[in-house]
């Protein structure tokens, strides 16, 4: 029996797996009868907790860990992995690419559009080619090894040009993403250094590029200045007002004519709409024009939220909700209960909230923090930001376990592994393969 009400999810990150686990508790009912019917569709089948990967990418946390299974934590939801190409809302329609096998057409009789951001790029010459970018827990992962094996490269030469290239680091962003990933490596690679031969913190260069005159803007601009200072005073080379002009044969150009010997580009200046969403009506930024009750413009059945909705913020008129993980988690709640009051005949609810502040960490032991106008820095800005985000952490098991991987952090120090084969994992395979051809050629 095909459900009366079909509700197809583009998207499993923070709106799309909030929205769906709201929608299976309170729809219990119509799903065990069969009236209602939720599908969601996304490339990966779990939701990556963005604010954890600096610290999964610094090897504090279980990278397995900040992510959550859309299978376990769904089992009345269907859950489609693959890439959705096209939405008609005319013909209420989505195409849509499973990983392996022919494209499908999926039907809906209502859509939640919230497939989240990508990173935002630019023509840079060599970017896409060298580039490393900071938002899934694969690229933390790579990341991690990349300079964890730099680190062994460096070790093990004499070439004061190799060991330069290999232990210069440059980040591109002064936002969450790139400070708080900077400042977690940082203070990874200096605590690993001392296992490595002839390598030590001042050796090292690290490097943070910001085309605005400020970094951190999140959390205001005092605290974005004592950020800066901060940094500076770790040894952190913080370059403001400053571009990338390319990177090739792996040397950074800068806008001032600086040239880096450098084999690491970390690229985390910003993130823009999905392009799935220029198949819909859009506003700001190419964002989905969405009215207050979460609702796409012109549509009565069609909702979106999160990165790349532009969802009008009633708190300041005029302006539009930032695409952050606040919003994303509370626009996900919302957005559920209107789609119940739609199926079921009920009213819409406004979206209202007001941003509470933000926290950010600096690395181990240390942060800055602004809630509710109140500022914080040091020790107590980091513990609270382990503790708020702790608390958004979904399901209890992933809570327990990224517990786990901070208390062990007290008794244990941090791996200093570098697993570059997994990038890899066939090199070993093919050598061995290569090696058994070139036996046999030599005894004939």
């Amino acid at each position: 029996m095909t459900p009366s009400s079909r509700i197809l999810v583009v998207g499993g990150g923070n709106v799309g797996m909030y929205v769906a686990l709201r929608l299976q508790r309170k729809l219990r009912r119509e799903l065990k009868q069969g009236t209602v019917g939720i599908t969601v569709a996304d490339l990966d089948s779990y939701m990556t907790y963005q604010p954890f990967l600096p610290e999964a990418a610094a090897g504090s946390l279980e990278p397995r860990h900040v992510v959550v299974s859309l299978r376990r934590v769904l089992p009345r939801c269907r859950i489609l992995s693959g890439r959705v190409c096209d939405i008609d809302l005319a013909a209420k329609t989505a195409r849509f690419a499973p990983m392996e096998g022919p494209e499908r057409v999926l039907d809906y009789d209502y859509l939640v559009f919230c497939p989240g951001s990508i990173t935002k790029t630019l023509p840079i010459p060599g970017l896409a080619e060298n580039g490393i970018g900071f938002k899934t827990v694969e690229e933390a992962t790579h990341l991690r090894n990349h300079i964890l094996g730099k680190l062994d490269t460096a070790s093990s030469t004499d070439d004061p040009d190799v060991r330069a290239r290999a232990l210069t680091f440059v980040f591109v962003g002064g936002g969450y993403a790139g400070v708080e990933a900077l400042a977690e490596l940082e203070d990874m690679a200096a605590d690993a250094c001392r296992h490595f031969h002839g390598i030590s913190r001042d050796s090292m260069r690290w490097i943070l590029v910001e085309a605005s005159d400020h970094i951190l803007p999140e959390v205001g601009p005092e605290l974005g200045r004592w950020t800066t200072d901060e940094l500076r005073k770790r040894g952190i080379d913080v370059r403001l007002d400053t571009r990338v002009k390319s990177i090739e044969h792996d040397v950074v150009v800068l806008d001032d004519g600086e040239s880096i010997p450098c084999e690491t580009l970390v690229w985390t200046a910003g993130v823009k709409a999905n392009p799935l969403a220029r198949h819909l009506p859009t506003g700001n930024r190419g964002r989905v024009a969405t009215s207050a009750e979460l609702l796409v413009e012109g549509t009565d059945f069609a909702f979106a939220a999160g990165d790349s909705a532009a969802v009008p913020d009633l708190t300041r008129p005029g302006e539009y909700c930032p695409p952050n993980a606040q919003h994303a988690v509370r626009q996900s709640r919302r957005l559920a209960d209107n789609l119940i009051a739609t199926i079921r005949g009920g009213r819409r609810t406004l979206y209202r909230h007001k941003n509470v502040g933000s926290v950010a960490s600096l690395g181990l032991h240390k942060g800055v923090a602004n809630v509710y106008g109140v500022q914080v820095r040091g020790f107590p800005a980091w513990f609270m930001h382990r503790t708020y985000h702790l608390t958004r952490m979904p399901t209890l098991n992933r809570k327990a376990r990224i517990l786990m991987d901070w208390t062990l952090a007290l008794f244990f120090k941090r791996e200093v592994v570098a697993l570059g084969a997994l990038a890899r994992p066939r090199e070993e395979f093919e050598f061995a393969s290569r090696s058994q051809e070139e036996t046999a050629n030599a005894r004939r």
